[in-house]
């Protein structure tokens, strides 16, 4: 699953700086600032991300991390849920059905956190990519309005699919029983296809596993609790763990 995860200003901006203009770009990184400290941040939280939808495809808009159903009657029974979207359903579950036919966007992020589970107790690595490109993840999206104020509320989820060989040993919990999974991590060439009004099976065929060939992972401090340092720039900073096992080259021998 992708529950917390790392967002930089700049880098969600690379897409916007292919078409708009500079002046645009200048008008996005004053007005979008707040964005700038998504360091650490918990899909818990409800941030406010940035996004690009297949409705206009180069321009960054910001959206609510936890997708709403156009049939909701609130928030706040579903959004806990609907963080994440399994790859393999959303086109039959009521919650994404018709966004995953008609409401599809690009989440750019620098990493993502997720946790190893090692006798009994659980430690955070960071996830990013090995030459420190941004990530691109295929999302959902919705424009809900809450019938008691009549508030109109862009949300937005990240499509998860079946974990690579790298996410697969580090997202070990016991409780998803073999069921490890990562998110749909789209290269540079496959975002503007996921933006396309392609068929159920042309979609499907993107949502694949990204190689572990281009990922790197590492430990880092708690992301919650008394021993995190919480929503800072330092929170993918590399972290040791002695009681984990290393090998004769400082690495985590499950890897």
């Amino acid at each position: 699953m992708c529950f917390n995860a790392r967002f930089i200003l700049q880098i969600a901006l690379k897409r916007a700086k292919r078409r708009n203009s500079k002046k645009d770009i200048q008008h996005w990184e004053k007005s979008l600032k707040q964005y700038d400290e998504l360091f650490q941040v918990s899909g818990f939280t409800h941030p406010e991300l940035i996004i690009y939808t297949n409705d206009e495809p180069f321009k960054p808009q910001k959206s609510v991390w936890g997708l709403i159903p156009l049939w909701a009657k609130e928030a706040e029974s579903i959004w806990n849920k609907t963080l994440n979207a399994r790859g393999e359903t959303i086109f039959e579950k009521p919650s994404f059905k018709k966004s995953a036919e008609e409401k599809r966007c690009l989440i750019p992020a620098e990493g993502f956190y997720e946790h190893y589970h090692f006798k009994g107790k659980r430690y955070p690595f960071y996830i990013s990519h090995k030459e420190n490109k941004p990530l691109t993840f295929a999302g959902l999206w919705n424009e809900w309005t809450d019938p008691a104020s009549g508030e109109v509320i862009h949300t937005c989820s990240i499509v998860t699919t079946k974990a690579n060989s790298l996410l697969a040993k580090i997202h070990n919990n016991p409780k998803l029983l073999g069921d490890a999974r990562m998110p749909v991590i789209l290269n540079e060439n496959l975002e503007n296809e996921w933006l396309k009004p392609l068929n159920k099976s042309e979609l499907r065929e993107l949502l694949q596993p990204f190689p572990d060939s281009e990922l790197t992972a590492h430990t880092v401090k708690s992301l919650s609790g008394k021993n995190s340092l919480g929503n800072v720039i330092e929170a993918n900073k590399e972290q040791s763990y002695h009681e984990l096992e290393f090998d004769g080259e400082n690495q985590l021998s499950l890897f």
